[in-house]
């Protein structure tokens, strides 16, 4: 977790290292002025688009110095030859494993067609029995709101 007070004092070294105001740091790196009020006040945290926008612009900010206050600023050309040299490994992606208990239903990849084909034809029949029955009515239905048990809902408007 950053540590707001921490981020803003870092943040305040950035503006130092440059020479920069608040209002022409945010302007800069592309944020409301606003925000950068808010933020060098502590009423706001810094949003990852805020961080991201500042490495863009700023290119001698290192991400964890400005986040966590480890590492150095500005850059130094040993930390970057270094990680030229050794990169970070992509973490492979590894599944979830998957627990399957005694109330779990399994279904096949072809039962959701099937229901969509009852359900059209449920609704075929539903709109050929509503059109019979309110052409002798002046009321119209607007619209059928069917709720289920499980929490989803189907509309039917004519």
């Amino acid at each position: 977790m950053v540590n707001i007070d921490d981020f803003v004092k870092r943040l305040e070294i950035i503006l130092d290292y440059y020479s920069l105001n608040a209002s022409t740091f945010a302007d800069r790196i592309g944020v409301q002025r606003s925000s950068m009020s808010h933020l060098l006040s502590g009423r706001n945290k810094p949003s990852l688009d805020f961080v991201m926008k500042i490495m863009e612009v700023f290119p001698d900010v290192d991400l964890y110095w400005i986040l966590n206050g480890k590492g150095s600023f500005p850059k130094n050309d040993e930390e970057e030859s270094v990680s030229k040299i050794n990169p970070i490994p992509e973490i492979q992606k590894q599944s979830s494993p998957i627990y399957l208990n005694e109330n779990f239903e399994v279904e096949d990849l072809f039962s959701s067609v099937q229901n969509q084909k009852e359900e059209d034809v449920q609704t075929r029949n539903f709109q050929e029995t509503k059109n019979s029955n309110l052409r002798a009515n002046e009321n119209e239905i607007e619209k059928i709101v069917f709720f289920y048990k499980n929490g989803t809902f189907k509309v039917y408007t004519p």
